[in-house]
């Protein structure tokens, strides 16, 4: 806990975030009780929209993770403006895997793999030495500690800063050993918490690019969350003396390639899978490219790539915070259509179903974490006050 300083006080997060914690608690409330009848009236409709919510949110959680430790260890200014933002959104990982529960209660209707019935298949047989119950829920906890490790320990060097005195640089550094290895594990994690979690629902499929395919989708739900929360606070004391349109346009920049990224990865498995053209493998694209899932594929092309990239080339835009903020706003809600689409032809490959439980599941999980993640925003200082790099930080955004 940070002991309150004038200084602490002057760059305390603005009262003003209140608001967001009430509107996220009201939506997230009124979401819950909606999904609290579609568990009674459907519960395998419940599973995989819940499914939807949690691993999206858990997306935007360690994309919050991967961007402080690429800020720990590049220690650029573009990421030392956000980082108790990141912090906040990567510190609500806690509460998502609490809201898994159901999840791993439900993994017999969720998983093929986890049926009764899964014994008389000679495939699932062979997959059974991975694809098993208890295999399966020691993962899921080893996951998120090990998220949870690295952000305890990043966040923890990085308040210590505001009593550190002329150790804060020292800390820096420690921040930065922690990230180096710290990267390289949150890969191998984020790959087989995706592969588990969605590529698992159809266990005949695989794809070995799969889990890094999200590691674009994580980045840019992340930064786009910064943005859109960033905008917010620069009309308002005190981030409206520390950002300024560079650190816009640095994150502009950054949400462009996360655009690029995603769209690189997304591409790469499509291309390899349509050119091999094998029965085992093109099934899964099968169940997402006709009867009525080809509109949402469309869509992801022409609105999860190709308009954001063209709007994304205008230097003019990137250095809006308001506009800037309006497109990233608009790609968290096509990273949700992205995980409908991956998770939705599951339960109904014979047509387009988009059900009222994959609204109300994300914004029932979303209004809770949006309200963890100002408390954690509210409990330190908006910026890391004491940081040696931080005056640097806004004078990189006062020149033009």
């Amino acid at each position: 806990m940070t002991v309150a300083t004038p200084q602490t006080d002057r760059f305390a997060a603005p009262a003003a975030v209140d608001r967001l914690s009430k509107a996220g608690l009201a939506v997230g409330v009124v979401a819950l009780v909606v999904c609290a009848i579609g568990f009674v009236v459907d519960w395998e409709q419940f599973l995989h929209s819940w499914l939807i919510g949690c691993t999206y949110w858990v997306g935007v959680s360690v994309g919050c993770l991967a961007l402080l430790m690429i800020q720990a260890l590049t220690g650029g200014s573009w990421g030392l403006v956000g980082r108790r933002v990141l912090e906040a959104g990567a510190g609500a990982l806690p509460l998502v895997a609490l809201l898994f529960l159901p999840i791993l209660f439900g993994l017999e209707v969720l998983y093929p793999w986890s049926a009764a019935d899964a014994g008389d298949d000679a495939l699932l047989v062979h997959k059974a030495v991975w694809l098993n119950e208890p295999f399966f829920i020691g993962r899921f906890v080893a996951y998120f500690a090990i998220w949870f490790t690295l952000w305890f320990l990043l966040r923890r060097f990085s308040v210590r800063q505001e009593t550190a005195g002329a150790d804060a640089g020292r800390l820096n550094r420690r921040m930065a050993v922690v990230a180096a290895p710290g990267l390289v594990v949150w890969a191998f994690v984020t790959t087989f918490a995706y592969m588990d979690w969605l590529m698992s629902l159809e266990p005949y499929w695989f794809s070995t690019i799969y889990g890094v395919y999200f590691f674009g989708g994580t980045g840019l739900s992340a930064m786009a969350f910064l943005i859109a929360v960033s905008a917010f606070l620069v009309r308002r004391s005190p981030m409206d003396t520390l950002l300024a349109p560079r650190h816009f346009h640095d994150w502009g920049k950054l949400l462009l390639a996360f655009v690029l990224l995603w769209t690189y990865f997304g591409f790469s498995q499509f291309l390899i899978i349509w050119a091999g053209n094998l029965p085992e493998e093109i099934e899964w694209y099968l169940h997402r490219m006709s009867h009525g899932w080809q509109i949402v594929a469309l869509a992801l092309v022409l609105f999860h790539f190709a308009v954001p990239f063209a709007l994304l080339l205008s230097r003019d835009l990137k250095k809006h915070p308001r506009r800037l903020a309006g497109l990233a706003l608009f790609l968290l809600f096509m990273r949700w259509v992205d995980h409908l689409w991956q998770v939705a032809p599951t339960l109904h490959p014979e047509g387009l179903v988009i059900h009222w439980l994959d609204v109300a599941a994300p914004l029932a999980v979303g209004g809770l974490w949006l309200a963890a993640f100002v408390w954690l925003l509210r409990r330190h200082p908006v910026v890391p006050v004491n940081d040696p790099y931080l005056e640097e930080a806004a004078g990189h955004g006062a020149h033009h």
